[in-house]
Parts: C-alpha cells; sequence; structure tokens
C-alpha cells in the first residue's frame, strides 16, 4: 500500500543519493517503532542533516521506493513528537498511522523510551548493503 500525504504529486521531483540513503534507513524502521529525524541523518551516514531527512521524505515518489512504500510517518523530531501542526489533516494521518502499529500517542507525542526504534548497527548495515 503506498501512503500518500496531502502533498503535491512527487513525480518527476528531483532527488539525490541521498535522499535514496535516507529512504532506505526509513525502510528498515520495524512497524511499531519510531526514530527521529537525526537519528535517520546519522543512520544514514549523514550526520547533521536532520532537515535533508525531512525533505526527502517529502520527495518520496508517490508510488514508493523500489515498490515499497516509505513509512515517513515513523520519522518523528527529537522530542517525541509529530512535527505536523496539531489539528491538521497530516498530522491526523500521521497520528493514525502510528495508532494503527500499536504506537501509543498523547497528543502529540511518543514516548521515545518505549517505541524509539535502536537498531542492531550490523543488522542495519547489511540491509542498507543490499
Amino acid at each position: 500500500m503506498v501512503i500518500k500525504r496531502n502533498i503535491s504529486s512527487n513525480v518527476g521531483k528531483p532527488f539525490s543519493s541521498k535522499h535514496i540513503k535516507i529512504w532506505q534507513t526509513v525502510l528498515a524502521i520495524p512497524s511499531g517503532k519510531v526514530a527521529s529525524y537525526g537519528q535517520i541523518a546519522d543512520l544514514a551516514g549523514l550526520p547533521g542533516r536532520a532537515r535533508l531527512v525531512g525533505k526527502a521524505l517529502a520527495a518520496v515518489p508517490t508510488n514508493g521506493w523500489h515498490g515499497q512504500a516509505v513509512p515517513w510517518y515513523r520519522v518523528i523530531n527529537a522530542q517525541g513528537r509529530i512535527s505536523f501542526a496539531a489539528g491538521s489533516e497530516n498530522f491526523a494521518r500521521q497520528r493514525d498511522l502510528l495508532q494503527a502499529e500499536q504506537v501509543l500517542v498523547i497528543g502529540a507525542r511518543i514516548k521515545l523510551k518505549n517505541f524509539q526504534w535502536q537498531p542492531d548497527l550490523a543488522e542495519l548495515l547489511f540491509v542498507l548493503a543490499h
């Protein structure tokens, strides 16, 4: 299933090898877990590029990456909060998708202690290499 956000079509939008690294890393986040923008940047080998993660997620092609929907909704800010404005359609969509995966969202907050992805780095390197 391809999950769309309320943004203009991403067909034909330019993306780079950095975007691909980010998408591959986000694809590795398991269901029921979340990661911060900065954590994804670090794991993708792009330390300090948290904003690039947001831009890359906004640029995911509408049909996904290599036939897989990129679970953009599993990426939240470093404070454990959904970054979309509370009450917006995108906020509600992200909250609902996380709750469907049994992630507890209270207001806009997710308890990172309970739900933050802590990947095994050897496994992650294997996944990203293939």
